[in-house]
């Protein structure tokens, strides 16, 4: 058994998001519809014969309890009563505070790389119990395939999705989740889907009128982008996206960016690269 795992975590879209209802412990319940592209962080854990567990390269800014990933590891580690530790590296490419799940997907990566280096061989579902405990978006990267969210986020059923690219804008302005689902003009009372007719491309998200009102460059950033189609905000923002047919068509309205904007194309994926390291 190698003694090092490199392992990606890529970023998800919400193709649509609609806020239900809230719970009586203030969590908010959700419908929305989960898509992996193919940009991802790059993970790197290497196995400790001590209890350690180590970032060997902390992020800027990020406490360590608030490391996601180191939070996934402890948690994994006392939940299993593992002896052994990790150093994890991270190469980081998804942009933070963008709706695009980057910690969420870390996590997860850590816990499906972790159950594979310490030999544990736990099956996904208890894996994503675990991870929903280090947040609502952790389960669906463990669950490792496009899919409808209900609950919290929790409850996933697997769905097939027509192929598609998508031109993912990144403003300048990293968007706090909690202060979006605190805001007080968010509607939480949309109707439950009826009938599920799921497409590739960017449908409501409730979450949209306020993190839009909060942050006028995410708004300036979706109102160019939906010149060139339908478009919308992904997750909490603030990362705004449109889809299209063909690599091609995204990357030629990639190339008409205003200078001041940033964004990049990426292709959809309906698996998870780690979906076959656990067991259903």
């Amino acid at each position: 058994m190698a003694d090092v795992v490199v392992a990606p975590a890529p970023a998800k879209l919400n193709l649509f998001l609609h806020v239900t209802g809230r719970r009586a412990d203030g969590y908010h319940l959700l419908e929305t519809l989960f898509r992996f592209i193919d940009c991802a962080d790059t993970l790197r854990l290497r196995l400790r014969e001590d209890a350690v567990v180590v970032r060997t390269d902390p992020l800027p800014g990020v406490a360590p309890e608030q490391d996601l990933c180191m939070r996934a590891a402890r948690l994994l580690q006392a939940e299993a009563g593992v002896a052994r530790g990790v150093e994890i590296g991270l190469d980081k490419r998804i942009p933070m505070g963008g709706g695009l799940g980057g910690g969420s997907s870390d996590a997860a990566t850590v816990l499906v790389a972790l159950n594979r280096l310490w030999q544990l061989g736990w099956p996904r579902q208890r894996l994503q119990a675990l991870a929903l405990r280090l947040g609502a978006d952790v389960p669906v990267f463990v669950f490792g395939r496009s899919a409808f969210g209900s609950g919290i986020g929790e409850h996933l059923q697997p769905v097939e999705l027509p192929a598609a690219w998508y031109l993912v804008l990144v403003p300048a302005a990293p968007v706090s989740t909690a202060s979006v689902f605190a805001d007080a003009e968010l509607t939480r009372n949309s109707d439950p889907i009826k009938i599920r007719r799921f497409s590739a491309g960017p449908g409501r998200n409730d979450l949209e009128p306020v993190v839009c009102r909060r942050h006028p460059e995410v708004a300036r950033h979706l109102a160019w982008l939906r010149q060139h189609g339908p478009a919308g905000v992904t997750g909490s923002g603030g990362c705004v996206f449109a889809a299209f047919s063909s690599q091609a068509q995204a990357q030629r309205i990639h190339r008409a960016l205003p200078p001041d904007m940033h964004g990049f194309v990426a292709r959809g994926i309906d698996r998870h690269p780690l979906v076959d390291w656990s067991t259903d």
